[in-house]
């Protein structure tokens, strides 16, 4: 035997040992049994955290969902298990699936309204809602736009306008139906502001010079995991896992993989009531 093969074979060798070390044998934990047994978890994902490979029907992360399915396979390597990600075209379809126990856990915003329906872990991303303003803006903070006479742009119907009229209560909403319509505004001088989730803003201000995201947020989409609602124990179980990953960096660590602008690790606090303000 040659010494080049010898140490070919030796790193053969240690490569083989760090892929069988790497392997997580599966969880015994009775609060996730059924799952180590289906040797399976059915991750249920829903439109637009998702597309879908038209020749083969493989899901492939979108969006926020690029970081939804790192974690999600980061879940399932921590029970012992493959992943098997499972598409649907809104959450209510993902709220039924899960009902149904057709999925073992999906990603879903954090809605107060759903908790009669499924039971959320802690939210581990958020996607704040803020404003862009144009170079010459006085607007410094969420709460300068907040002013008789500020004209703000929005997309009607969205969570990010529903927060903001919420959130408002001297400055007048322009709504548009599209971000480009919202954007037109903006630099065209007929709005003061545009107020939408942190990623777009990120994308369409390098096209308006000088214009500037604010750092603080008027509100934010919260994305939890969601398990069936008679599952307290799964629940209990996930909730462990999903603190662990966010005090680990794990969460952070996806979403700088994922290259996502504007996404964050959701705060510990963020469900106590407390001002947005980050």
């Amino acid at each position: 035997m040659t010494k080049h093969f010898r140490a070919l074979a030796a790193m053969a060798a240690a490569l083989l040992a760090m892929a069988v070390a790497a392997r997580a044998e599966p969880s015994a934990d009775p609060r996730v049994a059924d799952i180590v047994r289906a040797g399976k978890l059915r991750v249920g994902l829903h439109l637009p955290q998702f597309v879908k490979d038209p020749a083969t029907g493989e899901i492939h992360g979108h969006g926020t969902g690029t970081v939804i399915v790192q974690i999600a396979k980061a879940f399932a390597d921590h029970v012992g298990v493959k992943l098997e990600l499972v598409g649907h075209p809104s959450p209510p379809v993902l709220v039924e699936c899960l009902k149904a126990a057709a999925c073992d856990i999906g990603f879903l915003g954090y809605v107060p309204g759903r908790t009669a329906d499924v039971g959320f872990a802690p939210p581990h991303i958020m996607v704040p809602f803020t404003f862009m303003v144009p170079a010459n803006s006085t607007i410094k903070v969420v709460g300068d736009a907040d002013k008789a006479g500020i004209k703000i742009a929005a997309v009607r119907s969205h969570a990010s306008t529903i927060a903001l009229g919420k959130f408002i209560k001297q400055a007048e909403t322009v709504g548009v139906e599209i971000p480009d319509e919202a954007f037109e505004l903006l630099k065209a001088g007929r709005a003061d502001a545009w107020a939408s989730p942190r990623p777009p803003l990120l994308e369409y201000a390098p096209k308006l010079a000088g214009a500037r995201v604010l750092d603080d947020r008027y509100g934010e989409n919260l994305q939890a995991i969601a398990v069936p609602k008679d599952r307290s124990t799964r629940l209990g179980y996930v909730t462990e896992w999903v603190e662990a990953a966010k005090t680990s960096g794990l969460i952070q660590r996806a979403i700088e993989k994922a290259g996502e602008r504007g996404i964050e690790v959701a705060p510990v606090e963020i469900l106590t009531g407390s001002t947005p303000t980050r």
